[in-house]
C-alpha cells in the first residue's frame, strides 16, 4: 500500500528539507542544452547571456577564465563551475603543443548536441544555466560567489560525474525522449552542485543558503515554514533551537544576514508573491493566512517589500 505524501512528509524517518521547500518556491531549474568537443589546443571566447551559468567538464582538463575573478581556474573532468553575474568567460585547453585555435560556436550553450564526443583524447565540455523565477534569481545570486566550482574528485561530489556522462549520453545518443531526459538530468546535475557547494565550504556568506544549512538553527526555521501564518515570539523560536533568547537572535543575524522575525517576514512575502502568480488567488483570504490581521495591513507590507501593491503585482507577473 503505498502512503500519502502527508504520511511520508510527517514520518519520523524522513528529514525535514528546508532545501527543497526554497527550490520549489522559487522554481529553480538547471538547464542543459549542450556543449562541444574539441582536440589539440583551442581557446574559445563567449559572452554570457544568463545571470546564473553553468560550464560542466566531462573529459579533458578546461582553464575557465572571467571578468572580476583575477585567476584562471582549472577544472578537471567532473569539474562544475557556476558563473554568477559574469559577462564574459574564455575557456581554454589542450595540450600546449601548439598554437591554439580559436573558437568560433559562440556560447556553450547554444547547441542542442555535442558532436563527435568520444572522449579519447578530447576536451568536452558542457554549458547550461540556471534558471529561476523573479522571486528567487535576488536569493541565489546573493548566496553565490563570483564563481562557486565544485570538484568531482571531493568526497561530497561523487555523483557529479556519473551524472555528466549520463548527460553527454542523452546529448548524443539522438534517442527518444532525449529532451525529458537531458531535463532532468540538469536538475540533477544542479542539486548535486549545491549540495557538494555547501559541504564544501565551511564559510558561506550569510543568507539564507548558509541559514538553511546550520544544524542549531534548523528546527526554528522549519517552525517558520511549516507555520509562516502564526504570530512567532522570539522566545519561542530560540526555544525550538534550545537556545537561549539572546544566543538565538545573534546566532540567526550571524548565518542570515537578518534577524528572525525580518526572515520571517521575508519568508510570508516570498510565499505571497508565489501565490499572487496564481489569478485565482484572493488578497484576503492570503493575508489572513500569512499571519496578517486584515488584508489592509497585508497590502501596506506588501507594497513597502515588493513596490507596488498586490493586485498590481499579481498583473505585472501575469503579463510576462
Amino acid at each position: 500500500m503505498v502512503e500519502s505524501p502527508e504520511i511520508l512528509r510527517d514520518s519520523p524517518e524522513m528529514v525535514r528539507d528546508q532545501l527543497s521547500d526554497v527550490f520549489d518556491l522559487i522554481d529553480v531549474r538547471g538547464l542543459v542544452s549542450g556543449g562541444f568537443s574539441v582536440r589539440g589546443d583551442w581557446i574559445g571566447r563567449f559572452d554570457i547571456h544568463h545571470p546564473l551559468k553553468m560550464v560542466a567538464v566531462v573529459c579533458g582538463h578546461v582553464r575557465l577564465t572571467t571578468d572580476g575573478v583575477p585567476a584562471p581556474i582549472d577544472l578537471a573532468p567532473g569539474d562544475v563551475a557556476i558563473l554568477n553575474r559574469r559577462t564574459q568567460v574564455v575557456l581554454e585547453g589542450g595540450p600546449g603543443l601548439g598554437p591554439a585555435t580559436e573558437l568560433t560556436i559562440g556560447e556553450p550553450d547554444t547547441f542542442v548536441r555535442v558532436d563527435d564526443a568520444d572522449c579519447g583524447d578530447a576536451d568536452v565540455t558542457i554549458g547550461g544555466h540556471i534558471d529561476v523565477n523573479p522571486i528567487g534569481r535576488a536569493l541565489l545570486m546573493q548566496a553565490l560567489p563570483p564563481v562557486g566550482y565544485v570538484r568531482a574528485s571531493a568526497a561530497e561530489a561523487t555523483n557529479l560525474h556519473a551524472i555528466l556522462n549520463r548527460l553527454l549520453d542523452e546529448v548524443t545518443g539522438d534517442r527518444v525522449g532525449a529532451a525529458f531526459a537531458v531535463r532532468q538530468q540538469g536538475q540533477l546535475l544542479l542539486l548535486e552542485v549545491l549540495r557538494a557547494y555547501i559541504a564544501q565550504n565551511d564559510e558561506l556568506p550569510p543568507g539564507w543558503l548558509r541559514l538553511l544549512t546550520d544544524d542549531r538553527l534548523r528546527p526554528a526555521v522549519s517552525l517558520m515554514h511549516d507555520q509562516p501564518g502564526k504570530p512567532w515570539r522570539l522566545e519561542e523560536l530560540a526555544r525550538a533551537a534550545a537556545m537561549s533568547r539572546t544566543s538565538f537572535a545573534e546566532r540567526f543575524r550571524a548565518v542570515a544576514g537578518v534577524p528572525p522575525l525580518t526572515y520571517l517576514n521575508n519568508w510570508r512575502m516570498q510565499l505571497a508573491r508565489h501565490a499572487l502568480r496564481d489569478d485565482d488567488a484572493r488578497v484576503g483570504p492570503l493575508a489572513f493566512r500569512l499571519g496578517y490581521t486584515s488584508e489592509s495591513a497585508f497590502s501596506n507590507a506588501f507594497k513597502r517589500e515588493v513596490g507596488m501593491s498586490p493586485l498590481r503585482y499579481r498583473a505585472s507577473v501575469q503579463n510576462v
